[in-house]
C-alpha cells in the first residue's frame, strides 16, 4: 500500500509540474509588486504604469497630492527626481525607468537605495514623443552618492 501511495504521489504531483515545466522555471522568481505613487493628474505616470505592466509587473498606485515625501522617505536625492516613486523589491525607482533596467536591478541586487531618470527625458517609457533625447539611468547608493547604471539612445 505505501507503494502505491508514493505512486500515486508522483503522478498527481511530480509529472504535472514536469509537464508544466514548474520545477524547471522554479530557479526564476516571479517579479515583485511595484506601488507607485503619484499626481492625480499626471498622464505620464500612467503611460509609465502601463510599461511596467506590458512587461509583466504587477502594479498598484497611489494618488497623492505631495510625492515629496515619499522621495525623502525613501532617500530620493533632490537633484535625481522626477514626477512619481515606485517602490518596487526594496528600491526605490524614480522616474521613467525603463522595466528592463528594473528587471536587471531585480536580478543583480546591488548594494543600492534605488534607479532615477531624472526629469521626464522624452523617448523614455512614458513619455514617448516625436524628437526622443538620450537618457540615464542612475543608481543611487544610500548616501546619496550616483553612478549610471545604464544609457539609452533613441
Amino acid at each position: 500500500m505505501k507503494k502505491f501511495c508514493e505512486m500515486t504521489l508522483l503522478v498527481f504531483v511530480a509529472i504535472p509540474l514536469i509537464v508544466s515545466g514548474s520545477w524547471a522555471d522554479s530557479d526564476v522568481a516571479p517579479k515583485p509588486s511595484a506601488m507607485v505613487y503619484k499626481s492625480p493628474t499626471c498622464g505620464c505616470c500612467t503611460a509609465w504604469i502601463e510599461h511596467l505592466e506590458e512587461n509583466g509587473f504587477e502594479v498598484s498606485s497611489k494618488d497623492i497630492p505631495d510625492v515629496g515625501p515619499v522621495k525623502r522617505m525613501n532617500g530620493v536625492p533632490a537633484g535625481m527626481s522626477s514626477c512619481h516613486t515606485a517602490i518596487i523589491g526594496g528600491y526605490f525607482v524614480e522616474g521613467h525607468v525603463p522595466a528592463e533596467d528594473i528587471e536587471r536591478l531585480l536580478r543583480e541586487r546591488p548594494e543600492i537605495a534605488g534607479l532615477a531618470v531624472p526629469r521626464m527625458p522624452i523617448g523614455s517609457p512614458g513619455m514617448e514623443g516625436p524628437n526622443p533625447e538620450p537618457y540615464s539611468v542612475f543608481a543611487i547608493k544610500e548616501d546619496g552618492s550616483t553612478a549610471i547604471f545604464s544609457t539609452h539612445t533613441p
